[in-house]
């Protein structure tokens, strides 16, 4: 009915296997109504706005009238139509200033205030400001001799009692308190029994047991809390408990089965982990939306550490071998490259610069970890594909999170390097606002060559030198360098011929040749200012 409980199973309502059914929903009816613990605030400021006799609006038949012709005017928007609503409440509910009770003009009937219930879910309607109650009236405020509860003189308003109101509403009521439908639908006749697979079984002990769903124990917990509340309206004895009581525990098995933090009972607690409700798994950082939906997975990605490397160039990100020995990109063989990729096949998966998968032309792939290489090198043809390992000059994204601003992911070259952690210039610190205390970023690699030129042409760092914000340089010395660059090309310093070669050789990369100036001083020794 709810689909397939199992892959071999089939699902008798669409007769689809496991994996094409989608699952169906069944229901559950109540034997009494109940409150939707997610709808109590509007159940409470509806009761407040109408009589709990006659389920009229408390208002006068002239302000009734203003207010529906102002909320049926076609040129205004959602935002006044809502200021209207609240005037609407507040005239409604002038009783909650004034302190006074509120008649109603249709059938005169004194009505109390109404308040949400403390400690539980349910609605209060307290009439003990009524002057003239009459003794019928104030005997429904009290339960039957020889009960064990205490009396209570502010009677509440059960869910039946809220439903029958609801239902006596006038459309135009509705229409006054800005309702899009009718507002008995606030009130829970039924449950919806979600399909089997948004909460599957968990086999445990080789299938002879199953740990179940957290809803399918809330489900089962309903069931049986109707069940008991069944069988009182038949006359049978449950537990020696009152019909009362038995509704209250239908009432929050409810609340609890849509959200679990309403209160914490014994009930909520299974094998010492938390039972779980509807809100809990769409809400937070593990929920169905932020997890599931807006939670990105992707593949051919990497995270660790970052440190600095003043030796790099801005446009570089030096990438540890150990990650660039697992990610891979897909290189087509052709004339020019079919000897490289040839050596990387040889090589295969645990030798760099290797290659971990061969994709054959006719769709076949092959892994390169223990597959015959030398033959498959051997064999290797123009069009086919190799997964080969990331080297020096390949395109990759770098980005640290939160990525609140486009310059948070940028393109680097990478830069192999025999260290654990991913590293690159101070000066590109800025754009990511990172730092080196333990900061940790992700690399992602393009796995085609549209991808390689869009992240190269409008992602390259030298792209994004300059905020889009207000034109203000990002990627920049700052700091300590930035300091020292000014201390050393200062004219009062002076510097040897040892000590000014060996700055020379920082300039570049220690291989470009360099001409010496002529010094600024010849005697008696040779020396040179910043």
């Amino acid at each position: 009915m709810w689909g397939p409980t199992n892959k071999l199973g089939t699902c008798e309502t669409c007769h689809g296997d496991f994996h094409s059914c989608p699952g169906h929903f069944g229901y559950l009816p109540l034997v009494l109504p109940v409150y939707n613990v997610g709808y109590m605030s509007h159940v409470v400021d509806i009761l407040k706005c109408i009589c709990k006799f006659c389920s009229c609006i408390l208002l006068v038949e002239t302000e009734r009238v203003n207010f529906l012709k102002r909320i049926r005017n076609s040129n205004l928007d959602h935002l006044r139509k809502t200021g209207i609503y609240k005037q609407v409440v507040k005239r409604c509910t002038a009783m909650a200033s004034s302190k006074k009770v509120v008649i109603c003009s249709r059938c005169h009937y004194v009505n109390g205030t109404v308040k949400k219930a403390v400690g539980t879910v349910g609605v209060i309607h307290d009439r003990s400001k009524v002057q003239n109650t009459t003794s019928n009236e104030f005997d429904d405020t009290i339960y039957l001799k020889g009960s064990n509860t205490p009396a209570k003189l502010s009677p509440s308003v059960g869910p039946d009692k809220a439903l029958k109101l609801f239902k006596k509403m006038l459309d135009e009521d509705c229409e006054l308190l800005y309702l899009a439908d009718r507002p008995e639908k606030l009130i829970i006749s039924i449950i919806p029994v979600p399909p089997i697979c948004i909460r599957p079984s968990v086999p445990v002990a080789g299938g002879a047991m199953s740990n179940e769903n957290d809803i399918t124990l809330r489900l089962a917990e309903i069931i049986r809390a109707n069940a008991s509340v069944h069988e009182a309206l038949s006359g049978a004895s449950v537990h020696n408990k009152s019909l009362g009581v038995l509704w209250d525990n239908l009432q929050l098995s409810v609340a609890q089965y849509v959200n679990s933090d309403v209160r914490v009972s014994d009930s909520s607690q299974q094998n010492g982990k938390r039972i779980t409700g509807l809100v809990q798994r769409q809400k937070g950082k593990q929920g169905r939306i932020r997890k599931n939906l807006s939670g990105k997975r992707v593949e051919y990605t990497g995270r660790t550490v970052i440190s600095p490397d003043p030796n790099l160039k801005i446009t570089e990100v030096g990438v540890p071998i150990k990650v660039a020995m697992t990610l891979s990109y897909p290189e087509r063989v052709s004339d020019h490259n079919i000897e490289r990729l040839k050596r990387a096949i040889r090589n295969g998966t645990y030798v760099y610069p290797g290659a971990n998968h061969l994709r054959k032309s006719n769709g076949s792939i092959m892994s390169l970890r223990f597959n015959a290489r030398k033959r498959l090198a051997e064999e290797l043809k123009l069009g086919d594909i190799v997964d080969r390992h990331l080297k020096d000059g390949d395109i990759v994204l770098f980005n640290r999170q939160p990525s609140l601003h486009r310059m948070s992911m940028m393109s680097h070259r990478a830069k192999i390097k025999h260290w654990n952690t991913f590293s690159f210039n101070e000066s590109v610190c800025n754009p990511y606002n990172a730092d080196f205390d333990g900061d940790e970023m992700n690399i992602h690699v393009p796995q085609t060559e549209e991808a390689r030129t869009e992240a190269l042409m409008l992602m390259g760092v030298q792209h994004n030198l300059c905020t889009p914000k207000n034109g203000e340089i990002l990627v920049a010395s700052t700091q300590d360098f930035l300091t020292t660059s000014f201390l050393i090309t200062r004219k009062d310093t002076f510097y040897d011929r040892a000590l000014f070669a060996l700055i020379c050789c920082y300039m570049g990369d220690a291989n470009d040749p360099i001409d010496l100036p002529t010094p600024a001083i010849r005697k008696p020794i040779e020396l040179w200012t910043g």
